[in-house]
């Protein structure tokens, strides 16, 4: 039987709005008018976490989900400043962001605790959003898909089901710079990771959505979307402004959903 693999797209804020900036999900709302677009593809915003749990409440009735930008791999405890998945359930969100390169690189993560932290987003009932991506060096050196692949290996939570995750690839070197990897490097990514979750969930590996971020905005996402396996997009400052990340999605008129068996 063959299924739909339904495009995400999904705005990282960042450390970056306000309480003011919220306002942005109600333009995005507004702007969902095509609902024969918006029945077919799902759309979500990350904000920092003190604005969660008033985002979740102002996409109440409208076709936005919210999730988190991290999570503690434990429900709770003394960890002061972290914030559990439970906590993020609590608040309204759907997914939540992990692995994500500021946290490997500024927060010193590993793939081990990546994955407990996508674990806990699994017990919680949040779907999380692993990413994984190599450096400038790291490409320069020939390494990109021994870097993403041992990510890809490591990060992936026991009892992950392809439904129940969504994989992110971000090369490092492209998030916030404007670069952006050609169209066949972004293929060839792509459908080297497609693989390895073949790999890991055997055919259940097809249904997960993979999506690719790194200066994704409206002038190049049609040409990023329509490449096989790009599942949808993880955008940065664009989806900081209503236009632009509605400019995104729009992309989906013309981009049919991928199916598999």
């Amino acid at each position: 039987m063959a299924h739909v693999r339904r495009p995400l797209v999904a705005g990282n804020w960042k450390m970056n709005g306000s309480k003011l900036a919220l306002a942005e999900l109600a333009k995005m709302a507004a702007g969902l008018a095509d609902g024969a677009l918006w029945r077919t593809i799902d759309l979500a915003v990350c904000p920092p976490a003190p604005y969660l749990y008033l985002a979740s409440a102002a996409s109440i009735g409208t076709r936005i989900a919210v999730g988190a930008q991290d999570c503690h791999a434990e429900a709770s405890g003394a960890f002061t400043g972290d914030v559990s998945a439970e906590m993020i359930a609590e608040s309204g969100c759907c997914y939540v962001i992990v692995g994500h390169s500021e946290r490997r690189t500024l927060h010193a993560e590993s793939n081990d605790i990546v994955r407990a932290k996508a674990a806990a987003a699994l017990r919680a009932g949040v779907t999380p959003i692993i990413c994984v991506g190599e450096t400038r060096a790291e490409r320069d050196a020939g390494k990109t898909l021994d870097v993403v692949g041992a990510q890809v290996a490591g990060s992936l939570p026991a009892g992950a089901t392809g439904e129940g995750i969504v994989v992110a690839y971000e090369p490092v070197w492209a998030i916030g710079t404007g670069l952006t990897p050609t169209a066949g490097d972004v293929k060839a990514v792509h459908q080297f990771i497609r693989g390895e979750l073949r790999k890991k969930l055997g055919s259940d590996g097809d249904a997960v959505r993979i999506l690719y971020g790194g200066s994704v905005k409206p002038s190049n996402a049609a040409e990023l979307m329509a490449i096989a396996d790009v599942d949808g997009a993880l955008v940065g400052g664009a989806s900081l402004k209503a236009e632009d990340f509605l400019g995104i999605a729009a992309v989906y008129r013309t981009i049919a959903p991928s199916t598999y068996h």
